[in-house]
């Protein structure tokens, strides 16, 4: 009888199987882990810097991180270490080879057609959402809805549709075990008014988002659920707010998502 690691992958959003103790790599790990340990606020490091944040000696780190100059991930000046654009080919694969990015483009851009707004399908990936397909003109956002762009999943209108179609055991673990931060006067920062409004959005099958990440944008989504049920996604669009009230904004994207949404569904 085989022994499994008590521990399960550190992304929150995958429900992936328990490992067996003989099929774990530590090394590629903690490769990975140096990897994503890089962020907009800790761009270059040190050996000992990235050790830190990963849980490691700095020796180690430091091979790693040699190591992965040498694959070309990573570039140094001999003290500081920073990512190269290598690391997007690892994201490139995904999209190029996942069949969900491939299948759904087609009906964005019957989304972007019906609302003239930008349209995305966005998963959940830890506490994070990301948009794996987008189709739809560019706008000046702070927050670059771009492909792989990554955000809090709370204050999105698709994080908060994913996080509330989820078994609710699993969400209340979620909740209880995060901490929100406000980024705007409009975000949710308690787990009491997020509980409520997941369970409002639960009952209604959709979700609206309003300058929760950003002042004066919306975003409205539904779930993207395959031939089997599943949820494998959401389906959404982003706008700015403008002169249009919440009622009149979802009156006239809604029904073109819902309709797109289930179209998809035996695609899917």
């Amino acid at each position: 009888m085989t022994t499994e690691l008590a521990l399960r992958p550190p992304v929150v959003g995958i429900d992936a199987p328990a490992l067996d103790k003989k099929d774990w790599i530590a090394g590629l790990e903690k490769g990975l882990g140096l990897i994503e340990a890089f962020d907009d606020a800790h761009p270059r490091m040190t050996a000992s810097q990235a050790g830190e944040r990963c849980g490691m000696t700095r020796t180690a780190a430091r091979r790693y991180l040699l190591t992965l100059q040498y694959l070309g991930y990573v570039a140094s000046d001999g003290k500081l270490f920073w990512l190269t654009p290598r690391v997007l080919r690892i994201g490139q694969s995904y999209l190029e080879s996942a069949r969900l990015p491939r299948v759904v483009q087609p009906f964005l851009q019957r989304v972007t057609a019906g609302t003239q707004e930008i349209a995305y399908v966005s998963v959940l990936d830890g506490d994070e959402i990301v948009y794996i397909a987008r189709n739809g003109s560019n706008r000046p956002m702070s927050t670059g809805y771009v492909l792989g762009s990554r955000v809090q999943a709370q204050v999105t209108s698709a994080g908060m549709l994913i996080l509330a179609m989820r078994d609710p055991a699993w969400l209340e673990d979620w909740l209880q075990t995060r901490q929100f931060k406000a980024y705007t006067s409009h975000t949710i920062a308690s787990k009491d008014r997020m509980r409520v409004e997941l369970a409002r959005i639960r009952q209604q099958g959709w979700a609206v988002s309003e300058q929760q990440l950003e002042m004066n944008y919306r975003g409205v989504a539904v779930p993207l659920i395959d031939r089997h049920g599943a949820l494998m996604g959401a389906l959404n669009v982003t706008m700015p707010m403008g002169n249009e009230s919440t009622d009149d904004a979802v009156r006239r994207v809604l029904p073109v998502l819902q309709e797109t949404a289930r179209a998809m569904r035996n695609l899917i």
